[in-house]
């Protein structure tokens, strides 16, 4: 899929990143340990890898808007082995979700702006914003996907209204 630019602005795209960590940090603790074995239908070796990855993503732009780099290895991270369970990975999800909240609440307008080397080029700070988003929006429609096909419940409906003026793929594989 190729993004041309971002569409909705940094507030909002800051906004609706927390919410989609916060939906899939709820989702996520209701999964049990066997789920999270499970290989999903995409590249992850593991759900719980899948989930790991729409939180180190998010921790990954934030670190790269203070390095002036993103970095590859940072979104290519799996899951480390202390996260155990669905509970271990939200409450990870829930460290990241306050580092991310509090940079946004620093970042000054001018930070997104600015052009930061990463994983597809250089880009400026919305623009990674809007592909962090879209990646987050993208991944949290497949964990509940699989929590579905899984039989689990999920705590709160697929936040649809959080996926506006995001081009997502219709396919989810």
């Amino acid at each position: 899929m190729t993004v041309s630019r971002p569409t909705l602005t940094p507030l909002e795209l800051g906004a609706r990143l927390d919410r989609i960590l916060a939906c899939a940090g709820g989702l996520v603790a209701a999964f049990p340990s066997s789920a999270l074995d499970q290989k999903p239908p995409q590249r992850y070796q593991s759900v719980r890898d899948l989930a790991f990855h729409i939180f180190r993503t998010a921790l990954a732009y934030v670190d790269g808007m203070d390095m002036g780099e993103l970095r590859e290895a940072w979104v290519q991270e799996t899951a480390p082995e202390e996260l155990v369970d669905g509970p271990a990975v939200a409450r990870y999800g829930a460290l990241v979700r306050g580092r991310v909240s509090g940079w946004f609440e620093g970042a000054a307008a001018s930070e997104y702006a600015r052009i930061i080397e990463g994983t597809y080029g250089p880009g400026t700070g919305h623009y990674l914003l809007w592909l962090t988003t879209l990646d987050a929006a993208q991944h949290l429609r497949e964990l509940y996907a699989i929590a579905a096909a899984l039989g689990i419940t999920p705590p709160e409906p697929l936040p649809t209204s959080d996926f506006e003026g995001l081009p997502l793929q219709a396919s989810l594989w």
